[in-house]
């Protein structure tokens, strides 16, 4: 298969970005679209030309380091996978592919297709923990947890915080990110004592680094590769004004 790459260049936060286009040819339909850009980056090298900067790390759609936007969407046209988990068979033979890095304020560009996803992690800090004493591993155990919560507490927790709902809502929100954090802490009687305050410190940090607020649209819950559901911001919410 053959590709043009329309590939977002930039070589630093502040310098002025453009799209940039490369020539790829005899790509295998089986690879990854992380492998593919491997394979551009090892053409780059060869020609002496800067290679690509982008994210990746376990390339098993665990991580969510490897987060691009592609023709238009957050991890390519294909659905419930990251980015390296998208195949370039799901690509026309010939065409044109887009790629870009989130766009986000809170997301800033650190160069090319890397973003600086700090905030996610000051997000977590401000409240995403358990702070009550609820006694070692073996007390915990003893706590009975009805079938239905744990699995709920378990779904929200698949959340592997890759951004691709900021990427997608059109006022760059965190909320499914933060919905699935408390949501996973919340189900469980050890995290359920600090609900209302984590809901709260939480959603003011996401405000504070810049994210908008939820536009309420699902367009994150369907570019989430884990199907993160908005009934947890829906929770997150009532969550929050229990503590107003």
């Amino acid at each position: 298969m053959d590709f043009n790459i329309k590939v977002w260049r930039q070589s630093s936060p502040k310098a002025i970005g453009r799209f940039e286009t490369y020539f790829l040819s005899v790509i295998s339909p089986d690879i990854s679209f992380v492998e593919m850009m491997d394979n551009l980056n090892k053409q780059l090298s060869d020609y002496k030309q800067d290679v690509i900067a982008f994210d990746h790390d376990c390339r098993e759609g665990i991580c969510g380091a490897c987060s691009l936007y592609i023709n238009g969407y957050a991890h390519g046209p294909d659905s419930e996978v990251t980015t390296c988990q998208l195949y370039m068979r799901m690509f026309r033979d010939g065409s044109t592919i887009t790629v870009e890095p989130w766009r986000s304020r809170g997301f800033p560009i650190i160069k090319d297709l890397v973003v600086d996803r700090q905030a996610f992690d000051k997000i977590l800090q401000a409240g995403g923990f358990v702070s009550v004493d609820t006694g070692g591993a073996p007390d915990a155990n003893t706590i009975p947890i009805a079938k239905i919560d744990a699995d709920k507490s378990l779904d929200a927790s698949s959340c592997i915080g890759c951004g691709a709902c900021v990427a997608a809502c059109k006022n760059g929100s965190a909320m499914l990110f933060i919905a699935a954090r408390t949501s996973a802490l919340s189900f469980l009687p050890q995290g359920s004592i600090e609900r209302a305050a984590r809901a709260k410190a939480m959603v003011k940090k996401m405000d504070e680094l810049g994210f908008g607020t939820c536009c309420n649209t699902g367009a994150c819950a369907l570019v989430c590769p884990k199907k993160i559901s908005i009934e947890h911001i829906a929770r997150l919410n009532r969550d929050f004004l229990l503590f107003t």
